[in-house]
């Protein structure tokens, strides 16, 4: 079964690959031939605008004069930049100019700016006219929208940067989604699942909460529901984050006893999530303060947490305190009004969170380690003879089938050698069990020392050893299991046990080719071995040369 799902793959990936190489060839190379390549076509289509209308500024709205310089405008283009407002319609107005702009459609903002609501004007030198600028009131009076005034050249520099920083970590997220899923494939752990769930949904919340949801052109249905967006999913990354801060900062291993508390949060906060298209803009704004407050406190709980661990020992709480770091300076620049926080607030919440996505995904990378080296040592344990340190009779049989397999592939010679010791009960009944286990252990260290790298010793259980010899032809395998012999011979002195001496008789096979198999091989190197017990023990027996189909 293993050789033919091993075929399949490879007849799939070399069909992929062919695919690969057939898809070039199917493009449209109408350009070829002219010395460059003409995308697009000519369009009648005007340039959109977008002039404000009562109902764009219907409802409450909070508005805010740029004033000219002392002395008046200077007759320079002057460009006008808004930031941080996460819903509604974005007005900007000077002289008989006024456009409307909203964070969550690309199609209705200036081309020019691609993070923000923009305008460029050019007043008059000495004018003293102010730039309007209205946006629609904040939930939440932290939501303090940015207004950058200058030279159209860097303040676009500056809108593109941001739009920079917001698709970054996108794309970071992203890639830690596509990296979880492969682990999964390979592992069908179901952590890594559960992440790349906790990853889309935090997709979702940067995109919208960045304005990346309608970048080029809306595709995700936030229309005039963005705060209903913002609230909801906020709430439900929150769900995500504080559970995954407190197991982080080792809180389940601290108080094993409260693991259903996390839960209890998550499930509460997915609620409310899914409850808020229903709620209106009063109850909408107190959920915004319940989940600010909830931040603070998870995040200082889960920092107690951490502490805790750490001075208790627990080194892998120091994955969930780096975590921390970044969501700590948020709750720490918030709470003292900082200027930088107020203009980058939303590509710092981006990147605190991209930064614990990165945790989470470094924390679950050491699980799979762990879970690799646990399970490597199982299957050491499982595959290892505990007396001789020897592969088992299971990991044996095991390697031999990949041999023969070589052997058949490649067309070279493959031999064995069954060995027993010879009168072994009589050395437990003599010597006690104690001093056999001493015998055993001293033929495989001699059998070890006797075999090329590429040979395998493998103990078939109880007295009974498996020799395997790649590559071998008949002659020197018998060469070589007659130095084993004389060296398991010698290893009785090595004991200094009054009285003890042993020997061990080996019987040889060889592979005979393709009709040949496991089972058979087997056969015949047991055969061989009793047959050099009734010769009179301590000799090796060639099972090939006093068989006819061997000899034929």
């Amino acid at each position: 079964m293993g050789s033919r799902q091993w075929r399949y793959e490879t007849w799939g990936v070399l069909a992929v690959l062919l695919l690969c190489l057939i898809l070039p060839w199917l493009g449209h190379a109408a350009q070829a031939g002219r010395g460059y390549l003409l995308v697009g076509a000519a369009t009648d289509e005007p340039t959109p605008q977008r002039a404000c209308t009562p109902q764009m500024l219907a409802g409450p709205r909070q508005q805010a004069l740029v004033p000219a310089p002392a002395g008046g405008w200077s007759g320079q283009p002057q460009a006008v930049d808004v930031f941080n407002v996460f819903a509604g319609e974005v007005q900007l107005r000077h002289g008989d100019r006024e456009v409307c702009g909203t964070m969550h459609d690309a199609r209705t903002r200036d081309s020019r700016f691609r993070a923000g609501v923009g305008m460029v004007v050019v007043p008059p030198a000495g004018s003293a006219e102010p730039v309007l600028v209205s946006w629609q009131t904040p939930l939440k009076p932290g939501w303090v929208p940015t207004l950058r005034l200058g030279a159209p050249s860097p303040v676009q520099q500056n809108d593109t940067a941001r739009l920079l920083v917001r698709a970054a970590c996108v794309a970071v997220a992203l890639a830690l989604a596509l990296s979880a899923l492969m682990a999964y494939l390979s592992t069908a752990d179901r952590s890594f699942l559960a992440y790349i769930g906790g990853t889309a949904v935090i997709v979702l919340w940067q995109a919208t909460l960045g304005g990346l949801s309608g970048y080029p052109e809306p595709w995700l249905p936030v229309g005039n529901d963005s705060v209903v967006w913002v609230v909801g999913l906020s709430a439900a990354v929150l769900a995500l984050l504080l559970p995954a801060l407190w197991r982080l900062n080792g809180g389940d291993r601290l108080l094993p006893g409260l693991r259903w508390a996390p839960r209890a949060l998550q499930w509460a906060l997915l609620l409310l999530a899914m409850a808020t298209p229903w709620l209106q803009r009063g109850p909408l704004a107190l959920l915004v303060s319940v989940l600010q407050a909830g931040f603070v406190i998870g995040c200082v709980v889960s920092l107690l947490a951490g502490i805790w661990a750490r001075l208790r020992g627990d080194r892998w709480a120091l994955t969930g305190l780096a975590a921390l770091g970044p969501l700590l300076v948020l709750i720490g620049g918030e709470a003292c009004a900082l200027d930088w926080l107020v203009e980058y607030q939303v590509e710092a919440m981006q990147l605190s969170v991209t930064w614990v996505l990165m945790m989470a995904a470094y924390a679950l990378n050491l699980r799979l380690g762990r879970l690799r080296q646990q399970r490597d040592e199982l299957r050491q344990l499982a595959d290892t003879d505990g007396l001789t340190g020897l592969p088992n009779r299971r990991a044996g049989l095991r390697q031999l089938s990949h041999l023969l397999e070589a052997a058949r592939r490649e067309g070279t010679p493959l031999a064995i050698g069954f060995l027993d010791i010879d009168l072994f009960k009589d050395i437990n009944d003599r010597h006690g069990h104690e001093i056999g286990d001493q015998v055993l252990v001293a033929v495989a260290r001699a059998l070890r020392a006797s075999v090329r790298a590429q040979d395998e010793v493998v103990r078939m259980g109880g007295e009974e050893f498996l020799l395997l010899m790649p590559g071998l032809p008949g002659e020197a395998a018998t060469a070589r299991l007659e130095r084993v012999r004389q060296r398991i011979a010698d290893a009785g002195r090595s004991l200094q046990v009054e009285g003890l001496a042993f020997t061990a008789s080996i019987g040889l096979a060889q592979w005979r080719g393709s009709g040949d198999d496991l089972a058979a091989l087997l056969r015949r190197a047991d055969h061989a071995m009793y047959a050099a017990k009734r010769e009179g023990r301590n000799r090796v027996h060639d099972g090939e040369r006093d068989d006819p189909v061997a000899a034929a």
